[in-house]
């Protein structure tokens, strides 16, 4: 269980993680809540169904990472589908931006309700909602991670990528890219039937 999920038979998954695991899950959930901003709470009195259909932003977020998670509808070809895309937006994004906070605030909680036992170490063990949370948290993560570093398609760039030197900066979250890359295959595998 070490490094990877493995199912539970109540249809969850668990991995065993160290303390340094446990602080870098939660360090790059945290700074994934700051990216996606915090959520519109309904004003005093407000009607929640109101609440519900608030408009969102039309216009596509300026950060590179941001706009990863948060894409257009459709492709900016023509001032037609941006306004499509823009439209779309304004009442699909703050639906989307809460999910993934939800997400990623699953799996604060969920690392911070762990007993780090004398080792160093714990077992994280998730239901299956907070599989499907997690799955949806790690995928943000990579993205983000992904966008920040610029992995390509392209097979050359990428190998150069993964041979950094130790003394390049990028080197750190390129391994922790990596990570959640093995995290989020094996959380998939345990929750294929």
């Amino acid at each position: 269980m070490a490094g990877h999920f493995e199912a539970t038979p109540d249809g969850g998954a668990a991995v065993a993680l160290d303390e340094v695991e446990i602080a870098i899950l939660r360090s790059l959930a945290v700074q994934l809540l700051e990216l996606i901003g915090p959520g519109e709470e309904p004003a005093e009195g407000q009607d929640p169904l109101a609440a519900l259909f608030a408009e969102g932003p039309s216009e596509r977020p300026a950060d590179p990472a941001l706009a990863r998670l948060l894409p257009d509808a459709y492709g900016d070809e023509d001032g037609e589908l941006r306004a499509a895309s823009a439209e779309f937006r304004r009442f699909t994004e703050n639906d989307l931006r809460a999910r993934k906070r939800d997400d990623a605030l699953t799996v604060v909680r969920t690392l911070d309700a762990l007993t780090v036992a004398g080792d160093g170490g714990a077992v994280l063990t998730l239901s299956g909602d907070e599989c499907r949370k997690w799955l949806g948290a790690l995928n943000d993560l990579r993205i983000t991670i992904g966008t920040r570093l610029e992995v390509s398609d392209d097979e050359d760039e990428a190998d150069a990528l993964y041979r950094l030197p130790d003394t390049d900066p990028r080197k750190p979250m390129v391994m922790a890219y990596l990570w959640l890359g093995a995290l989020q295959e094996t959380l998939v595998e345990t929750m294929t039937p």
